[in-house]
């Protein structure tokens, strides 16, 4: 009888994923783009870029229509500039505004991630104004880097980057091993 239910069991999940699966090729095959869908942005790649004189960066094109024309740029972690579509930028001061008053680095984290947040717009080459805190914060220079994380953007000066890559490559395995302590397999 156990296995009956089993079988049953695996069934119902294959015709889950089968489902799954018509629902993402009907997407993808009828050209709406699923961020238009009410779904989460998802970000990903790393692009080479310049950043003019006047602190213009071209945004890459395969991000311009999920950020939209405006979005926050924010100080990132790890000296990069953080970058989110409104719609993440929302969830994320959700979850800021929860943390208890009554920390001190609550408050501190707050005050740092708030201050340096601006809401930018694409003129009509697809680029960005970068204000000069933001620009400082990361120490971005002519040449930067622009990679796609889950739901935001990050920018990096480019030697930032490499030398961050450089030290998170050599020690990719043992960081994966230790993602598995917050239940994490791929």
């Amino acid at each position: 009888m156990g296995l009956k239910k089993s079988c049953d069991r695996l069934m119902t999940e294959q015709d889950f994923l089968l489902t799954w699966r018509n629902i993402i090729l009907k997407v993808v095959r009828s050209g709406v783009k699923w961020w238009k869908r009410g779904w989460r942005v998802v970000f990903m790649g790393e692009f080479q870029h310049t950043i003019d004189e006047k602190g213009r960066m071209i945004v890459p094109a395969k991000f311009r229509e999920a950020l939209g024309t405006s979005f926050i740029v924010t100080r990132g972690l790890d000296q990069c500039l953080f970058v989110y579509p409104m719609q993440e930028w929302a969830v994320l001061e959700q979850k800021l505004k929860s943390l208890p008053l009554m920390k001190s680095d609550a408050r501190a984290f707050t005050r740092f991630f708030f201050s340096g947040a601006t809401e930018c717009e694409l003129d009509k080459q697809g680029r960005v104004n970068l204000p000069n805190n933001l620009i400082e914060h990361a120490k971005l220079d002519k040449d930067c880097v622009v990679i796609g994380v889950s739901n935001r953007v990050e920018i990096w000066s480019k030697p930032i980057w490499e030398n961050y890559f450089q030290e998170s490559e050599e020690s990719f395995n043992e960081i994966a091993e230790k993602l598995v302590d917050f239940n994490f397999d791929l």
